[in-house]
């Protein structure tokens, strides 16, 4: 096994880690093949994560050393990860396209390099590798994939995204000393790397929310349990965005199922 490989946790405790940040209320009543092949694809995410941001020694090293077993996965041969072995066969039942798994990857090259983003554009270009690509993966598991749909579920993949970013903006800076605050609007408030202050929160909650309702209609256009599926996203991104204003940094279970179920009837 790879020096990558071995300087990462298990699968259990990526697989942990995966579920606890990406299963949604919702995502209890999916069912199992579809919970399966959705931890699969955030148990490749969670351990992209960890090379990028917590493995020793070289992490691009580590980067491209997971890039090789993502080619075994797709060339039929056995991966080295046990998390790759368990993707492979989602990747053959929901024709999973590698792309998505490649920016992924790329997002994770970019944290290496760049600590700092200057403009909301640029930042909106980084969740275009680091989120929208689990969104795209999880339409194909529904069998939801459409050019339609992945534009919509962009908008909500980004805006779930600056959600978290907004939620560790400490912790980012006290671990990484990375800021995904984009510094014009640190300095349009007066607000130095790692800092907040109610002006800035206020209106990058406004900002993610507008973007996350731009992307809510996806939850219309869609059936069965992929639409509940997709609803607990939405949901679960309202609720967080409601706690963030209201000074909570997560928003509770009970919460987030409220919004899960506000946000499925009004999809119907």
């Amino acid at each position: 096994m790879s020096t990558a490989v071995r300087s990462v946790p298990g699968e259990a405790a990526v697989l942990d880690r995966a579920s606890t940040e990406n299963f949604s209320v919702a995502s209890l009543v999916l069912g199992r093949t579809i919970r399966d092949r959705l931890m699969a694809i955030y148990g490749f995410a969670r351990l992209v994560d960890q090379l990028g941001d917590d493995a020793p020694g070289d992490r691009l090293a580590h980067l491209d050393r997971l890039e090789e077993d993502l080619d075994r996965v797709y060339s039929g041969t056995e991966p080295e990860h046990p998390i790759m072995r368990r993707l492979a066969p989602t990747v053959r039942a929901a024709g999973l396209p590698r792309e998505p798994f490649e920016r992924l990857i790329a997002a994770n090259r970019r944290d290496q390099e760049q600590l700092v983003y200057r403009t909301y554009a640029e930042l909106v270009d980084y969740c275009d590798l680091s989120a929208n690509p689990v969104g795209e993966l999880v339409l194909y598991v529904f069998g939801a994939a459409t050019e339609a749909r992945i534009a919509l579920s962009d908008k909500v993949c980004t805006a779930l995204q600056l959600v978290e970013h907004w939620q560790d903006i400490a912790e980012d800076w006290e671990t990484r000393r990375r800021v995904y605050v984009p510094a014009e609007d640190l300095e349009r408030f007066g607000v130095s790397p790692g800092g907040v202050s109610p002006e800035l929160i206020a209106f990058e909650i406004d900002r993610a929310r507008a973007l996350l309702d731009e992307g809510a209609p996806l939850v219309g256009t869609l059936r069965g349990r992929a639409r509940i599926a997709v609803a607990g996203y939405v949901g679960g991104g309202r609720a967080a965005l409601d706690a963030l204003a209201a000074g909570s940094r997560k928003a509770s279970k009970a919460r987030r199922a409220r919004a899960t179920i506000a946000t499925y009837a009004r999809g119907r």
